[in-house]
């Protein structure tokens, strides 16, 4: 009887592990997508969206753990690992977020609808990046997953987290010359007022991991220091398919 009782809970786990698996074997297999860490295994990985350390404050990943991407994507991002290692060994890439089926992105969009947050989560309707599995993003870490100071963390959607405003963050005193516009100046000094500057560390770790990603061809954007996309979105579009 205990035995009868032992195989229908590993059955019953099997089964359940896989009706709660995001990403199916089937779409794996069909679209050719690839687990980071079988390519590269010291490359590390925290999906963020599968805990509530999160914006959203919700694990819409549920049982989540390993990051995929489209092959050519991956050997990227194992090409930037292999950069990162050679200018400092102790160092290495932590991925937050990878492929993100389509489904997921609904329901990100709607937990954002009509809030300021919106503006940072892209129209499922057109499809993210990471949808099509050639986005993630990441930091970079010590070897023991302990991240590198950015100057904000992950998901902090506030001016500072953003790259084109890195220069006003380290000196302050060029927005009387700026051209930026008023409200942009004033979203600025409150980021200023509530983190501080941009120190010369924070600075520096961040154009290391820009350095190391966009040597391996990746390109960054001007809002998050944190998200790199494999291809031009035109690109993207022509090549692959969004992975619902």
């Amino acid at each position: 009887m205990i035995k009868k009782v032992l195989i229908f809970i590993i059955i019953f786990s099997f089964v359940h592990s896989i009706e709660d698996s995001l990403i199916s074997k089937d779409i794996i297999q069909k679209e050719h997508l690839v687990d980071i860490q079988k390519l590269d295994p010291t490359i590390k990985v925290k999906l963020m969206y599968a805990t509530t350390n999160n914006f959203l404050k919700k694990n819409v990943y549920g049982n989540l753990t390993n990051c995929y991407l489209r092959l050519e994507a991956a050997i990227k991002l194992t090409n930037a690992q292999r950069i990162l290692k050679k200018i400092n060994p102790d160092l290495t890439l932590l991925i937050y977020d990878g492929l993100r089926p389509r489904r997921i992105q609904y329901m990100m969009w709607d937990i954002v609808k009509n809030t300021p947050e919106q503006q940072y989560v892209a129209n499922p309707k057109g499809g993210s990046i990471h949808n099509f599995g050639c986005a993630v993003d990441l930091t970079i870490a010590y070897k023991d997953g302990e991240p590198l100071d950015m100057g904000t963390p992950f998901d902090y959607f506030g001016v500072k987290a953003q790259p084109r405003f890195e220069e006003f963050f380290v000196n302050p005193e060029k927005l009387s010359d700026s051209s930026l516009d008023k409200q942009t100046i004033a979203l600025i000094k409150k980021d200023i007022e509530k983190l501080g500057r941009l120190t010369a560390t924070q600075l520096s770790n961040r154009l290391l991991l820009r350095k190391v990603m966009t040597e391996a061809g990746f390109n960054y954007i001007a809002n998050e220091w944190w998200h790199f996309e494999a291809f031009p979105r035109e690109v993207v579009k022509k090549k692959y398919t969004i992975i619902e």
